[in-house]
């Protein structure tokens, strides 16, 4: 399995993009993702899962062109948000927006959950391409901390499941996939509080 950590032989896109197209956003969410996160919806969808919970993101002519500084803006605003996790829509439907954003976000301490409708194997075969679009994508799988691949089923839908809607779907930890060259899962780290000196 290819590892996109390494881009340097991809072309870089060719711009960067100052906007996305938002479908919306949720600066104190806590279902997209483990703790207080702000969660971006963008714009656009062409999987059209039946039973999707936010339809109305499938038309890539509509929502709202925002600009990006007014994204960073509106997440600096938030000083108890430490993760923000990219939604939509379909964020690899926006590819260099999304990488341009998600750049941005880590670079400025963020962690990064995206979720996405393509499964992750298909996203890498994307990469292999010599175009803008494809370092993009390379660019925004790199950035993400986890990745939620895979088409929502609704036969599959479980209401047991954490932060994803139907069973096949996967939470990739991306350092690790990268480390190893193989998908591996993620799973939420536990933590056992010290035990007092005094004890």
């Amino acid at each position: 399995m290819p590892n996109t950590s390494n881009t340097d032989s991809t072309p870089a896109p060719e711009y960067a993009p100052t906007s996305v197209r938002l479908f919306g956003a949720d600066p104190n969410s806590i279902v997209d993702g483990p703790g207080l996160r702000y969660a971006v919806f963008v714009q656009g969808c062409t999987h059209a899962c039946p039973g999707c919970h936010n339809p109305e993101s499938w038309d890539a002519q509509g929502g709202i062109e925002t600009s990006l500084d007014a994204i960073m803006q509106d997440i600096h605003n938030n000083g108890l948000v430490h993760d923000v996790t990219l939604s939509g829509g379909e964020p690899f439907e926006q590819p260099q927006a999304c990488a341009e954003l998600a750049s941005r976000i880590k670079a400025e301490g963020y962690g990064l959950w995206v979720f996405t409708g393509y499964l992750y194997e298909d996203l890498l075969k994307r990469t292999q391409d010599e175009t803008p679009e494809a370092a993009a994508i390379a660019k925004l799988l790199n950035a993400a901390d986890v990745l939620i691949d895979g088409p929502f089923v609704e036969s599959l839908k479980s209401l047991d499941l954490k932060w994803r809607g139907s069973s096949n779907q996967r939470i990739i930890d991306m350092q690790a996939t990268r480390n190893t060259g193989k998908i591996v899962e993620w799973s939420q780290p536990s933590f056992t509080p010290p035990k007092p000196a005094s004890w």
